[in-house]
């Protein structure tokens, strides 16, 4: 069962597996916690969505951020972190992360993973926007996902981890105490294992990633569709700041009908030299901020955005024809073959970029050992809110963070009491008809997107998140009641993507469900939420508030499928507290609860 009662529509498990711990996701932060939980003698089991190389981490080019060189201090590290989250980091959580960075990317690095050097040995360091020092660790030139993804992989497979491939994750179980005992998972294609089935485990660790498809354009890869953001809302946990989306500046365009992944051009080109420059050839950014190119990445964005406003243009350049092209073979290899596979040669012409969905700030609630407001459940990575970030991550952080929040919930894991012999699979216990969340059709996931994309994008204003919100939810009454009527002032089933078939249990449908999900909080966040500070940026609050707005928005999903809001007090980031204690919550204003639940004042 699950906290909130609400579940996907799934048909019941056929075949369990027991262990210590279950890890949902195999980036950075997945992987990592899987290694030190089996180090530990923990019997663990990892469940990946797709192969196990495949998650975001791979697709991360510039580094990792901490402070490894000469004259540089993870004091310095922790100032830049909170500048750039705009007034809502935890010091604490800040702190911890610049602390016990460094050491963490030695043992990184003593786990197999190859960083560029200098022939003397030393680390070669780069900068990228926010960054007032070179402290970003790379390899590859920009390929330092994919050679930290290679070194973990193997790693687990060296150690023998049991995985399950090619499986998406359901639902939280949990005991009739309303502890974590385990997930529901559907495994695709060929295996041990397939169709729907249940792994136990008293603790449950979601790695998931981030929920960057909910956007028509992001530089995510499709496995990015918020289904740990969405699993933890239905077993009735807490979630926040996830207004605060960060869209990368620089993301190759394509055209402005573009739509899924597109190619990043890392800040590391920035940070070694290239500027951004208009039509004209004018460098806009040298009076927007004292970095220049190397400001905040919301700035950058922000900034770029306006450009193209005032030229009435779709895109910026970002201009590094002096590196020549010895430096683009030999530093940014991967992000020159990107641009010369699209007709673009950065060597000889200015390369078109505009911003896209890159991360999110905001997830799951967490403490600093990733435990959760739902108990034996843990979050790390994109999929969780530390408070490290704010609201606005500084380039570079997430690795770290990945890396440096899993060997701290590994140790904690660790630390608690542990089974002494295996235990009898339980059966799942089935939720009431009643509190199954209706299933999205997969011909609504581009209408949500559309939505997102126009609603709650880099721009936002009430009038555009108003909008958003009542098409999000007329898809999801749509859903929950199909036989009855709409009122004639919502958008037509066309306009959404539904077409009144009903929509039937499988991937593509659950992947569906979760972007609606997390993109109604969103929005409604986004809306609560009057002002502009970090990645959120409304048209009609321009300004920043900190005497209303310097707190944190924190949601939950109810048991009436509605969403109840809460603000804090301080801007202090909420401690983690047991299911059910936390302050009284106001329901999101723009979101009715379904029809047939009773409505709050």
């Amino acid at each position: 069962m699950t906290g909130t009662g609400i579940r996907l529509t799934a048909p019941a498990p056929g075949w369990a597996i027991d262990a210590d711990v279950v890890v949902v996701g195999s980036g950075v932060a997945g992987l990592t916690t899987a290694l030190r939980c089996t180090a530990a003698g923990l019997r663990t089991v990892v469940v990946t969505k797709a192969r196990l190389d495949d998650g975001s981490t791979r697709w991360a080019q510039g580094g990792i951020a901490a402070a490894l060189g000469d004259g540089d201090t993870p004091e310095q590290h922790l100032e830049d972190t909170l500048v750039a989250g705009a007034g809502l980091c935890d010091e604490e959580a800040v702190r911890t992360l610049v602390t016990e960075g460094p050491a963490a990317v030695r043992r990184l690095i003593g786990t197999g993973a190859h960083f560029d050097t200098y022939a003397t040995g030393e680390l070669q360091l780069t900068r990228e926007g926010g960054h007032h020092r070179r402290r970003i660790a790379h390899a590859g030139g920009d390929a330092t996902g994919a050679e930290i993804s290679r070194a973990l992989v193997e790693a687990v497979r060296a150690a023998a981890l049991r995985t399950v491939e090619n499986a998406l994750v359901l639902d939280l179980l949990t005991d009739e105490h309303g502890r974590t005992s385990g997930v529901t998972l559907h495994v695709m294609g060929e295996g041990q294992h397939d169709g729907v089935g249940a792994v136990h485990a008293p603790a449950v660790v979601l790695a998931t990633g981030g929920m960057g498809q909910v956007f028509s354009a992001t530089t995510n890869p499709a496995v990015s569709t918020g289904d740990g953001v969405a699993l933890a809302l239905r077993a009735g946990a807490e979630i926040s700041d996830l207004e605060f989306v960060q869209f990368h500046p620089t993301v190759l365009f394509l055209g402005a009908g573009a739509e899924g992944q597109q190619p990043l051009v890392s800040e590391a080109v920035r940070g070694e030299g290239a500027h951004l420059v208009d039509a004209d050839g004018v460098r806009f950014m040298l009076d927007q901020h004292e970095l220049a190119e190397l400001a905040p990445r919301d700035i950058v964005a922000k900034a770029i955005t306006r450009r193209m406003r005032e030229q009435g243009v779709a895109h910026m350049y970002l201009d590094a024809r002096h590196f020549g092209a010895e430096m683009w073979e030999s530093r940014f290899p991967t992000i020159l073959a990107a641009c010369r596979s699209h007709g673009i040669d950065p060597v000889t012409e200015p390369i078109p970029v505009a911003p896209a969905a890159h991360y999110a700030s905001g997830g799951v609630r967490t403490d600093l050992r990733g435990r959760t407001t739902v108990p034996g459940l843990y979050a790390c990575g994109e999929v969780a809110c530390t408070g490290v970030h704010g609201a606005n991550r500084l380039a570079s952080n997430s690795l770290l963070e990945g890396l440096v929040f899993a060997e701290r919930i590994a140790a904690d894991i660790a630390a608690g009491p542990r089974r002494t012999a295996p235990v009898e699979p339980a059966a799942p216990v089935e939720s009431p008809a009643t509190s199954l969340l209706p299933l999205i059709a997969p011909e609504a996931r581009a209408g949500i997107q559309r939505i997102m994309s126009e609603g709650a994008g880099v721009l936002r204003s009430a009038r555009s998140l108003g909008k958003a919100g009542e098409a999000l939810e007329t898809i999801f009454q749509r859903a929950l009641h199909p036989d009855t009527a709409q009122p004639e002032d919502v958008a037509e089933p066309k306009d959404v993507g539904l077409d009144g078939k009903p929509a039937v249990p499988g991937v593509d449908s659950w992947e569906t469900s979760n972007l609606l999900c997390v993109a109604r909080v969103l929005v409604a966040t986004a809306l609560e939420r009057e002002e502009t500070r970090g990645s959120h940026w409304r048209e009609d609050r321009p300004e920043r508030d900190d005497t209303d707005w310097r707190r944190h928005l924190v949601v939950r999903l109810m048991p009436d499928r509605g969403l109840a809001v809460r603000r804090t007090e301080t801007a202090a980031f909420p401690p983690v507290s047991p299911r059910g204690s936390a302050s009284p919550a106001r329901p999101a204003q723009y979101l009715p609860h379904p029809a047939d639940a009773p409505r709050e004042p």
